[in-house]
């Protein structure tokens, strides 16, 4: 699992950076042609996650239910994503990598609900979920970098 980890991070480095790089409108933004803007992506990053990898195990998430409805799968952008947000967001991106690590090398995982993905991957283990999200927020990496050619 290391080396997933490590790619986590690198991803999670990748987003935080692009965060940084943008204003608040451009950050909001929705060009034309797209359906959700790059706070979006990175709230659904998070989100995503949480479910994949710590409520199908049982535990409990570390995002609050608002912050779920706003970010879940087949959710859009409602209005503006404040300031506060993006760096709550911004907090979110490393701080839950971290727990998560932390949780996985505790040992706090001890079962899985078997789930099978929107894209037809089906998941019998946290190892499996923690994968399957390094690929999840790899996709949507490559939105956000389509993205910011518009904003």
């Amino acid at each position: 699992m290391e080396t997933t980890f490590k790619i986590w991070e690198t991803h999670r480095n990748i987003c935080l950076k692009l965060l940084s790089s943008y204003s608040l409108d451009q950050l909001n933004k929705i060009p034309d042609g797209f359906s959700n803007n790059l706070i979006w992506n990175v709230g659904h990053m998070i989100v995503s996650q949480q479910g994949l990898v710590y409520r199908l195990s049982g535990l409990t998430s570390y995002i609050s239910d608002q912050f779920v409805e706003k970010y879940k799968n087949g959710s859009k952008p409602t209005g503006q994503t404040s300031q506060e947000e993006v760096e709550e967001i911004k907090n979110l991106l490393i701080s839950l990598l971290e727990k998560t690590k932390a949780d996985y090398n505790e040992g706090k995982f001890k079962t899985y609900q078997e789930y099978n993905t929107s894209t037809a991957f089906n998941l019998k283990t946290t190892e499996e979920a923690i994968e399957f999200n390094n690929y999840h927020e790899g996709l949507h990496l490559g939105l956000m970098l389509s993205i910011r050619k518009f904003v």
